[in-house]
């Protein structure tokens, strides 16, 4: 892989990259919160995780089903500690970096469900990704059944038909393609729908240096995918980087539909016109 793609001192995602076995989501995304917050140190936010496992070993322990298992695990974190989300979230990156959810309290339903997922770990609870569409959820697997939790509405605890008819009104497809969705989502599924939704962010507002470090995480788990490929070297050029933006659609030039064409050598143009600039 190209050294662009390393990423030497991130331990949890290189593991990612290279398909490793229990990768650490929490580490994971507290490494892409780094491209934001250089100096971020992951320490305050792994304790403040702890300390609410630890909260929770007595209520957990009393209760006396798997729905009250949940409930009282909602409490703790909606309730007490106030973890919710709002529409204005979505409009914000930092709603996106783990240990700002934990310092504001407030999140999006996938980085509210990573934090979720990190306490139920140290709770001795296995909870779930589940990438749903249009809404991020968490899954426990129940004695009748799993039970799905929605971190961004106060943890609302669903069974299977009651998620399955939610996520249809909110969404409109297909049952039997919801149902599909309610299976856990792999780590690398759960990592590229978080930089993706970070990337809609940057995108919308135009910034640019931050949606390049996004995309170059995108595109390294995506090496040989033509339109991250294509996204890096449109994102590059934009960011200020004439030379990869350059390289980029050249190389996409060779694999692109006809129709996008057109599009590509108008870019292209405009990277050589920089990369000139600078010379």
């Amino acid at each position: 892989m190209s050294p662009l793609f390393d990423f030497p001192s991130q331990t949890e995602f290189a593991r990612l990259l290279s398909r490793q076995p229990d990768v650490d989501l929490t580490r994971v995304a507290l490494e892409i919160a780094q491209d934001a917050y250089p100096s971020l140190a992951f320490e305050p936010t792994l304790q403040w995780i702890e300390k609410r496992a630890q909260e929770l070993g007595a209520p957990l322990a009393r209760a006396r089903t798997d729905r009250q298992l949940l409930a009282e695990f909602s409490r703790c974190l909606a309730g007490t500690h106030g973890l919710h989300g709002n529409r204005e979230a979505f409009q914000r990156a930092e709603s996106s970096y783990l240990h700002r959810v934990v310092e504001t309290g407030v999140g999006i339903p996938i980085s509210l469900s990573l934090v979720y997922m990190a306490v139920a770990r140290e709770a001795g609870l296995d909870l779930s990704g589940i990438a749903s569409p249009s809404h991020f959820l968490t899954r426990y697997e129940a004695a009748d059944g799993p039970l799905f939790l929605d971190a961004f509405h106060a943890g609302e605890v669903m069974n299977h038909q009651q998620a399955l008819s939610w996520l249809h009104s909110l969404s409109g497809l297909d049952f039997d393609l919801i149902e599909r969705s309610l299976n856990p989502a792999g780590p690398r599924d759960i990592v590229m729908r978080l930089l993706n939704n970070l990337k809609s962010v940057y995108v919308r507002n135009q910034t640019w240096e931050q949606a390049w470090l996004v995309q170059r995480r995108l595109t390294a788990l995506q090496p040989v995918g033509y339109e991250s490929r294509r996204d890096l070297a449109l994102v590059a050029l934009k960011s200020g980087r004439a030379g990869q933006a350059l390289d980029g659609l050249q190389e996409c030039l060779r694999l692109c539909p006809a129709d996008q064409r057109p599009l590509l050598l108008s870019h292209l143009k405009a990277a050589e016109k920089l990369l000139a600039s600078f010379n």
